[in-house]
């Protein structure tokens, strides 16, 4: 029963974020206002990690799972795909690396920030 009432509560917040977008006229996916209220409903106490936590990680857990009938679609479409996979794949490598290098300076600098404060 509390994996219930923790899925309905996400489920919920999904629902609002669809109607986020539904109402509001600005190119942002769903899934984003979802997260967003998820967050905020989590930063103000609105909502406690314990009423959400148990489905979290069980969510966390499938996540591999969930990516199955995406890869089926992509076997599906290979038509499709075949003529762009080059650019696509170049674009992919790069974007890797571009994001590989952000994290790193990010924690870089969070973690020189984090010392100083602990030697003043």
């Amino acid at each position: 029963m509390k994996y219930l009432k923790q899925f309905l509560i996400i489920l919920a917040i999904s629902l609002l974020g669809e109607v986020l977008k539904a109402v509001l006229p600005l190119p942002i996916p769903a899934s984003i206002y979802g997260m967003v209220l998820m967050f905020v409903f989590l930063l103000t106490g609105i909502l406690k990690l314990d009423q959400v936590k148990d489905a979290g990680k069980f969510l966390i857990e499938i996540m591999p799972v969930l990516f199955i009938p995406a890869g089926v679609g992509l076997m599906s479409s290979w038509n499709v795909l075949q003529p762009v996979l080059i650019p696509v794949s170049v674009i992919t490598v790069i974007t890797i690396f571009t994001v590989m290098a952000a994290t790193g300076l990010v924690s870089q600098f969070i973690i020189r920030k984090d010392k100083k404060e602990k030697t003043l």
